[in-house]
């Protein structure tokens, strides 16, 4: 029996004393025989079980100490549901050995939905579920903040494994000079937005089609920092790019919802824009990182495969900023095929 087999085994037989205590309590009467099957995985080691039986389900999360914690997952559904945010509900949970039992918010994301024909009202419903959380006030809140020192390790993230690593190259003195210059101006524009309660991966595929919708997933990560952050991921996703122009009309959505909810976005809109684009820049060569080290690191290469629809994020950005000649004059030297 491998590991991984152990480990099941040993979420099923929690999850076996788990049900009869969630059954009690919601009155659904006896437990039936049911069956577990896969749900969803990520990047992470986190995995996703779904029980089904007699027309219900839940969810088992099985979050395996100590690469994984459990309580910033239960924290933060707690501060979102607050907000009336739909999360899943903790049924049970054993934090020291990393099991959850969850609501079930169905099994069909943006992701595998989203299209031309219904994205308007998706996305709609997306931003008012995001304005919603950012309404929270910050004072006093247990989050980590999204301060100089983490923007920094992202970044570093890109030299170190998508550089370095993938493309086998290492910075000289005139590419370490560009990079210091971009990466001091990408974290001077993030950390002078205001603060309010960031998921960092709101995205599509972190977005459940449900009732109310959307249902808000993989939060765990959330922190105090930058209010462009989520606008920019919902429409620069990972793994769906929309035209430029849809994309900046639907910022430009958010942009007005926000205003109107008295969240502390700029008043021009071409302002917020400039912050999106270097918020965006930031995130993007992190994500580009992360997803050579998920390859190089964790033997997941298939997230490779995306890495260009962030670089073509970057060419947008770009385009706009001649701020980022340095960065754009960086890419070119490594190869990447982007006009400075």
């Amino acid at each position: 029996m491998t590991q991984t087999d152990s480990r099941l085994q040993e979420a099923s037989a929690w999850l076996d004393d788990m049900l009869p205590l969630v059954f009690s309590r919601e009155g659904w009467g006896d437990v039936p025989a049911g069956t577990l099957t896969p749900a969803s995985s990520d990047a992470s080691f986190r995995r996703y079980f779904r029980w089904e039986a007699a027309g219900r389900s839940l969810i088992l999360m099985d979050a395996p100490p100590p690469q994984e914690n459990c309580r910033p997952f239960v924290e933060v559904a707690a501060l979102l549901a607050g907000a009336g945010v739909n999360v899943p509900r903790i049924h049970e949970q054993d934090l020291d050995r990393g099991f959850l039992l969850l609501s079930d918010l169905g099994r069909r994301t943006y992701l595998d939905v989203i299209d031309a024909s219904n994205a308007d009202a998706l996305f709609a419903d997306a931003i008012d579920s995001l304005i919603r959380f950012q309404r929270l006030p910050v004072e006093g809140l247990a989050l980590p903040v999204y301060d100089r020192a983490l923007l920094m390790r992202e970044l570093a993230l890109f030299p170190e494994w998508y550089v370095e690593r993938h493309l086998g190259r290492s910075l000289d003195a005139a590419q370490r000079a560009a990079w210091d210059e971009v990466c001091e101006l990408l974290v001077a524009s993030a950390l002078d937005q205001p603060q309010v309660v960031v998921h960092r991966d709101y995205m599509p595929r972190n977005l459940m089609a449900s009732d109310p919708n959307p249902g808000v997933l993989d939060f765990q990560d959330a922190v105090l920092g930058p209010v462009s952050y989520d606008a920019t991921s919902l429409f620069k996703d990972a793994f769906l790019s929309w035209p430029e122009e849809q994309a900046q009309q639907w910022l430009r959505t958010y942009w007005e919802g926000a205003r109107q909810a008295g969240i502390a976005v700029p008043e021009r809109f071409e302002d917020f824009q400039r912050a999106s684009d270097l918020m965006g820049a930031q995130r993007h060569l992190k994500v580009i990182g992360i997803f050579a080290r998920i390859c190089h690191r964790d033997g997941k290469p298939r997230y490779l495969a995306d890495v260009p629809r962030f670089f073509a994020y970057l060419q947008g950005a770009l385009a706009r900023r001649p701020e980022l000649h340095a960065l754009g004059s960086l890419l070119n030297s490594l190869g990447v095929e982007i006009e400075a």
